[in-house]
């Protein structure tokens, strides 16, 4: 895959070197309530990145690391479709860098891998991500209740949000 350029991002696959910043990032306490992770991090990400089924990628703004998009595919014909998860440095938060990755791996994912459908799911209470899908042309679907187990141990409320190709805020 090639570099994929936003108005201000440029998203490119993730490599090992990418690990002590992306690292970092996951362990502010902003990004670390989201997406937790073990006592390693590091180790974490390594997984990440080795995993066949998930496409990792870095974002960049400037020359700076700012986080990470990635995506799945479900390839049942009948089902086809695919998934977007991000985390980006909470320095950046509000500077709309969020919107601009979800829109440029959306529309990679829409005209270059055919995807006439995107989920993305974030947690209920999390306003600021669903703004920022929102932005992009997400809807929210439903609320998928105590889908995600938090660090405290108790279950959370997860919202299930679709885009469909049509609807992607280009």
């Amino acid at each position: 895959m090639t570099v994929l350029s936003g108005a201000a991002v440029s998203l490119r696959p993730a490599v090992p070197e990418d690990i002590p910043a992306l690292a970092a990032i996951r362990a502010t306490s902003e990004v670390r309530a989201r997406w937790r992770g073990g006592d390693d991090l590091a180790a974490d990400i390594a997984e990440d990145l080795e995993d066949p089924d998930t496409r990792c990628l870095t974002v960049e703004y400037g020359e700076r690391v700012i986080g990470m998009i990635q995506w799945y595919a479900e390839e049942e014909p009948d089902y086809r479709h695919a998934g977007i998860d991000l985390f980006l440095d909470p320095a950046v938060h509000g500077e709309g860098l969020g919107t601009d990755a979800v829109r440029t791996l959306a529309r990679h994912l829409i005209d270059d891998h055919g995807y006439h459908r995107l989920v993305i799911d974030p947690a209920a209470d999390n306003a600021a991500a669903i703004r920022c899908y929102a932005k992009v042309g997400f809807k929210p679907v439903g609320v998928m209740r105590q889908y995600e187990r938090g660090a405290d141990g108790t279950w959370h409320d997860g919202l299930l949000m679709d885009l469909l190709a049509a609807e992607l805020v280009r």
